[in-house]
Order: structure tokens, then sequence, then C-alpha cells
């Protein structure tokens, strides 16, 4: 419980500094500070106090509990929170300047507001705005407008309802409840109802879903969404994934996992492949060679934090810093001096006593004369606890041995590991359609590499006997990196399973003890150029070397993420590329990343690549699901910044917006279906091999279907069509869209000139809404062109040329 007292009898800590003393008086409260306040003892009444002017609460470091307890006994309004720090307590307190002129004279530091007037003053604002602005939606029936609507079936064949609704009243009291029926021609609600829940994003309004897709006897037809506003609608249920995919052939093998693998085990399969089909294959040699699994030795000396120091080798720890050793000695005698000595590998600090015979070395004079000694120099760096200036006396201590503290065996290199890309396709010159399959970003996803290991010798073992292999090997040009981050994912395997950056230290002195070895490193899927915090976009940290989402000192500092920009630089066919990750069941695309204030995304894609993603993806799911069953839901698919999060600085936005590449992001391990406790469950990084098995079974086979859109792109040679579609006719205006044989950008104009590839562009009406309309409001002849994604222009007609070939037809206006 908080350790207040009611306002209107709070006593304040009055503190005057005297001549040489401090006067300590108990004063009624706001006795200095709010004439007119209610006076102490004041039996409480209906209205409510209000806080004296200036009162903030404030930040303030304290030794230890027992100033705390002091603090409140003084009648200081403590808040319930307490966090060790270096040099004592923080706890924060309610007070004024003459609270925190007090407790400054007691000697505790006072720091930074929490919260100031000023916050409190703009909280009240926006609480007023707010309820103004809620007050304003809710006074008409809202209009509703459905983004999707889908069943679909997953593991063991349960259905499952998925439903996205955005309303133009998205205040927190207007709930929205989803009916639906249990199949054509059966009522309304006759197969439940469940409410939906509101997704808002950095603030930010997105639209109403479900918190996770809700299991349904039948499939249903048809769905009602009514809003506590007033607004319905109804709208036709689709089925997600349902189109069969065709059965592989009677000789198509599968299956070439059989445990979690460590990066130098991938490694050898694929130089094993390499070898064993050289006419297929290739292994490429990617420049820039990682820090490798390698670290410095060290050991740390001491408990207390004004005591303790540590010692860092200069050398690796395979290179010599495992052999050394520190010892701190008691000299055993009086007067000592403070000095250091060598052995071989062996140092030894001789401490300094007083006329006592006791210790006097501070932790800061140890590191000093260490750092100072040209022998001990050569060997190691010493430094002070996590910034802390060592001013205690430093405790003896007997010969400790440094240690990098890497414990894999001795299969595992050492030193700079060499990334390698397997190139599988039987014309590798350029001339096809690449496409770049990468695995193991993050170390801790232990699955990944397995899909991208499985997918290589599904291509190779299946190429003389299974004629849908045989093409994408004989018409792609493939490129497949099982671990991107092989320093990460051996540490990971070996030491700390949680890893998730690379294994690079970019922090400074006071951050590099042995005991923060876990968490250095850089997240290499926040060390790309586009999008990146470095240019104000959220999701990562540029400054703190600890966090799970560092970013590096810079854009691209990182070996590991270089090597993914020179491959498709050095390969411009590649047009397609697949980044595996997991876990949660996502499949996303760009954009990915958007600042936080006011949300501003990277440049969306155009309407027409978008229809694309949707078609692809569905496809790529389908076979996903071939495997066990596993429908990756509908709420989860689309573009990063709508389903997930903002992720500044990802590969697949680098891939887009530098190279124009069309790229997924997987998140394999989908929640996983209990029909006993009738929840999903999740899977984690690291599950049981089985069920790890089966994701990489199954997201192989999504890989596959990746490998299939890029031959469906490389043969595709059909313009599309498209027509003009009136929507909605008004007096004196008539709005329009344009319908289109195949995911296609359409150019138009409305002045009657020739239209090409600067004119408008189609575009979406809204966040995951498909194509929006064009109004005009006179008599007007639209001229207009579709273009494919694989720069088909429908009729064969040429933008850039004198053509009238382009599409024209005039809209009405009433």
């Amino acid at each position: 419980m908080s350790r207040r007292r009611p306002v209107h009898r709070r006593p304040r800590l009055v503190a005057l500094l005297t001549t040489g003393a401090l006067v300590i008086g108990l004063a009624p409260a706001y006795a200095a500070s709010s004439a007119g306040a209610e006076p102490p003892g004041s039996p409480p009444g209906d209205s409510v106090s209000t806080s004296p002017p200036g009162v903030s609460l404030v930040k303030v470091v304290v030794p230890d509990r027992a100033a705390v307890d002091r603090l409140t006994s003084l009648g200081f309004d403590v808040a319930e929170y307490t966090r060790p720090v270096d040099g004592g307590v923080e706890i924060h307190v309610v007070a004024d300047a003459a609270d925190t002129q007090a407790i400054t004279a007691l000697g505790y530091r006072v720091g930074d507001a929490v919260t100031s007037p000023s916050d409190v003053a703009r909280n009240r604002a926006e609480r007023s705005a707010t309820i103004a602005a809620d007050a304003s939606a809710l006074a008409t029936a809202d209009t509703l407008t459905v983004l999707r609507a889908e069943w679909f079936t997953s593991t063991d064949n349960q259905r499952f309802l998925s439903v996205e609704v955005k309303t133009d009243a998205p205040v927190a009291t207007n709930i929205l409840t989803v009916q639906w029926d249990s199949g054509p021609g059966t009522a309304m609600g006759s197969g439940g109802s469940a409410t939906m829940s509101r997704f808002v994003d950095a603030g930010q309004y997105m639209y109403h879903r479900f918190n996770a897709p809700v299991p349904v006897a039948s499939a249903p037809s048809k769905v009602t969404i009514t809003s506590s506003v007033g607004g319905s609608i109804t709208k036709d249920v689709s089925q997600w994934l349902g189109t069969a995919r065709k059965a592989p052939s009677p000789h198509y093998v599968s299956d070439f996992v059989d445990h979690y693998m460590d990066p130098t085990e991938l490694s050898a399969r694929f130089a094993s492949l390499a070898k064993e089909f050289p006419s297929l294959t290739q292994l490429i040699d990617l420049p820039h060679k990682t820090n490798g699994y390698r670290r410095a030795a060290q050991a740390t000396f001491g408990t207390v934090t004004t005591s303790t120091l540590y010692v860092t080798s200069k050398a690796w720890g395979h290179e010599g810093g495992n052999d050394l050793s520190v010892a701190l000695v008691d000299p055993g005698a009086p007067n000592a001096a403070l000095s250091v000595s060598v052995s071989g590998t062996a140092i030894s600090v001789s401490l300094a006593t007083g006329s006592s015979g006791a210790l006097t070395s501070t932790a800061a004079q140890v590191v000093a004369a260490i750092n100072a000694s040209p022998a001990s120099s050569a060997l190691v760096t010493a430094s002070t606890y996590r910034g802390n200036a060592g001013a205690g006396v430093v405790a003896a201590a007997a010969s400790t041995r440094l240690s990098d503290n890497l414990s894999a065996p001795a299969s595992v290199s050492r030193e700079p590991f060499q990334v390698q890309a397997l190139r599988i396709g039987k014309a590798r010159d350029g001339s096809r359609t690449g496409v770049f399959l990468y695995c193991q970003e993050h170390a801790r996803e232990w699955v990944t590499p397995l899909v991208c290991l499985e997918t290589a010798e599904r291509l190779l073992r299946n190429y003389q006997k299974d004629p849908t292999t045989r093409k994408l090997v004989d018409k792609l040009d493939i490129f497949i990196v099982p671990s991107i981050n092989p320093d990460g994912a051996h540490y990971s395997l070996y030491d700390f399973a949680s890893q998730r950056k690379n294994m690079t230290n970019h922090c400074g002195p006071a951050d590099s003890d042995p005991a923060r070895r876990n968490s250095w490193g850089v997240d290499l899927n926040r060390n790309f150029s586009v999008g990146s915090v470095f240019d104000g976009f959220t999701g990562a940290s540029a400054t703190n070397c600890l966090s799970g989402t560092f970013a590096g000192p810079a854009e691209l500092s990182e070996p590991e993420a270089r090597n993914e920009v020179w491959l498709v630089t050095q390969f411009p066919n590649i047009k397609f590329a697949m980044n595996t990750h997991s876990y949660g069941g996502y499949f996303m695309w760009p954009p990915g990343a958007y600042k936080a204030a006011g949300r501003e995304l990277l440049p969306p894609v155009e309407l027409g690549t978008e229809e694309f993603f949707w078609a692809a993806s569905e496809h790529i799911l389908s076979a996903v699901k071939q495997w066990r069953g596993t429908a990756i839901w509908p709420g989860q698919t689309g573009p990063v910044t709508d389903v997930l999060y903002s992720a500044a600085g990802n590969s697949a936005d680098e891939l887009w917006y530098n190279h124009g590449i069309i790229g997924w992001d997987f998140e394999v391990g989908a929640d996983v279906w209990n029909p006993t406790t009738k929840r999903f469950e999740a899977v984690g990084f690291q599950p049981p091999f089985a069920e790890g098995h089966e994701e990489a079974m199954e997201f192989s086979s999504g890989q596959i279907g990746i490998l299939e859109v890029a031959l469906a792109h490389e043969t595709d040679s059909t313009p599309p069509s498209s027509s003009l579609e009136v929507q909605k006719q008004e007096p004196g205006s008539t709005s329009f869209t344009f319908a289109t044989s195949e995911p296609a950008t359409v150019y138009y104009t409305l002045d009657g000139s020739r239209p090409t590839l600067s004119s408008s562009k189609l575009t979406p009406a809204g966040l995951r809404e498909g194509a929006g309309a064009v109004t005009v409001d006179g008599r007007t002849e639209v001229r207009w062109f579709s273009v494919d994604i694989a720069g088909n222009t429908e009729a064969r007609y040429r933008p850039d040329g004198n053509g009238q070939n382009f599409r024209r037809e005039v809209v009405a206006v009433q």
C-alpha cells in the first residue's frame, strides 16, 4: 500500500540551514505555499482537495530502506515505488519546492520530475478533448466498414472465424459485436456471437478484430456486425486458404532434418550438397566474415559495487586470454605500497596497507595500477564496476583464472565465420528470376535454419523425378543462406538460449563486465539503412547497447547485414526474398516501420503491389497448410505495420525500398490449437524438436510456394485487363473505381490527356480496405491503363510512346 496521508492532514518538513546547524521542524501542510488551503485537522468534506501549485512527483535517491521510512515518518508523501540504482535506492515523492529543499537539506539527492504541474495540465486538457470528441462521435450511428471476414480450417480440421471491422467512431465505449449464421439458409446468430477488441497502435486506432480467431462448429456464410452506437453491417464470409493444392508426385521426398543444428553443422551440410550436385549448385562466399564465436577472457573481483573491479584480456580467450590469472594479494605488513607484478601468464596485485596493516587500496587505484603497469597492461585492461568511481577498498582475492565463458565444443571454430550462400539453379548466369531465402537473423530462433536446409534438400533431391521441382530449378536462380547470424546462433545453442543478437560487443567499460555478456550484440534485423532508428523510426534503440533491439552504432555496421546487401547488389536478378523468423505465425511484408509521432509510415506499397502480396500470400500459405493443416491467421497476414509493430531498420524494408525486391517476413511457429482447453497455445523460440520438426517441414513447403510465385512471375507474359466500375451516383457527383483481371496498378487521367506512368494511380481506400474510389463532379472522360507486377501493360500499350490504345470511358454525373 502507498504510504500516504490525506492531503488535508499532511504535515510538511520545514528545513532551514543555519550557521553550522540544521534546524528541522514540522509545520502545517501548505503553510508556506498555499494560502487559503484547508488547515490541518479539518475534517474531510464532500469536495475534492486541490493540489497546491507547484507540486510534482519527483525522483529522490536515498541510501537505504531506513531512509525511506525516515521520510515517511517525517510526513512526506512517498509513492509505492522503489528501484535499486548505483548509490542507493530511487524513490518517488510528491513534493513542492519547499519539500524538495527540505529533502536536499537532509542529504538526499533530488532528481527530475516524473510528473509536473504542466503534465497534469496537459492530461486534463487531453481528457477534456477526448470527452468532447467521444461525445461528438457517439452523437449519431457510426459507419462500419468490413475489412475482412473469413473462415478457415486449421490442425485437427477445426474451423475458425476471423473478422476485421473499422468504425468511424472508435471510442472505447463503442462496443462492436459480431453474429454469424451456421451456414447458408440459417438464421443470423445461429452460429454464435462474440465481442471484438479495438486494435490501437502507436496511440492510433487501426480497426477492431478478435484477439484470436473464434472456433466455430460450421462454416458461416454471413456475419452481421453491430456497434453500441447503432451502426450495423452484414457481410458475406469467404474461405481463407481454401484452394486445394496439387498433391506432390509419388516420388517426392522430404524430411531431411532430425535435430536442431548449429551453423557449423549447417555449413557442412550445405557444402556436402554443393559437392553432391555440382551441376545444379555453387557455394558463394559472402565477403564480410563475422566477428566469430569468440570473446576476450574476463574475471570480476568484489561483491560491493564501490569495491568491485573486473579485468578483460587483450587477447581472445582461445588465443591466450583463458590462460591468464589475476590475484589480489594482502601483503600482510603495514604501510605497504600498491604494486603489480607479472610472472608468465599470472598477474599479481599486491594491495596497499595502512599503519595498522589494514588494506587501503580502492578499486579505482587497483584499476589504475594494472593499466599503468607495462607488463600487466600488455595482457589485460582493468575497469571499475559499471562506471562506478571505485572509491571502496578492495578485498584480497585468491588467484582467479580468466575465462571467455564460452561452452561450445572444439568443433565450433573461434575464428571469424565465413557465411556462404548456396546458389541453386540450372542456369546460374543472372538470366533467371532470382529468389533469396535467408534464415536465422535472430540467434535464438532454432527452427528457422532447418527451414532453409529442408528447402535446399527438397530442391536438389527431387530434381530428377519431380517435374514441378525441375521447373523451379531450371527456370529460377535460388540463393539460400541458412544462418545469417552464425556467431549468435552458436552462442544461443551452447551458452545462452535466449540470445537474439549477434556477439559483437559495442558497449563501453560501464556495460562490459562479464555479468552482462548475455546482453551484448546487435539486433541484425534493426541494422539496415531504410526506416532506421537513426532516421527517427520506431522499434529499435540507438543508444542502449544492452537492449534486445540495439541497432548498432550505425546503419549497416555489422558484417552480417552488409552480407545481405552485398548479395542482392551483386545479383540484381534477385526479385523475390523471404526472411524467416520465429515465432507466432505471422506472414508480413513492407512497410515495416513508422515514426511514432503521428504514426508516420514508410511509403506504403502501391495498390497493385499490395494486391499481389495478398494473392501470392494465399498461394504460399496454402502450401504451409498442406503439410499438417496449420493456417496462418488472416489477421496476422499483411504489412508489418498493419498487424504487428514498427521494426525500424529491418531487412525486408531494405530489400524493397532500396532494391525493389518483393520480400516477405515469415514468423514460423504458429500458435497451436489445444482441443482440450479450447485455446491457442504459444510454441516459443525452441519448442520440443517434435514440434520444431513440424514447423520446419510446413514452412519449407511455404518457401517452395514462394518459388512457385517467382516462377509464375518469370513466365508471365499475359497483359492484365481492366474495367471501370461505377460505385455511387449522387446529385452532382459520381464515384467509380477500377477492377483488374489480376493484381495490377492502374494509371489514369481525368483531363483528357494521354495516361503515362506519371499519371495518377488508383490508391487503396484505407488500411486493409482494397481499392479506393475516384469522385468526379462533372461529365468526365476517364483514360487509363493497367500494369501487372511482371511489367506487362494492358493491351500492350506503351505509356512512353505515342499510341492511343489506352482504355477510355465517359463517366456521367446526374
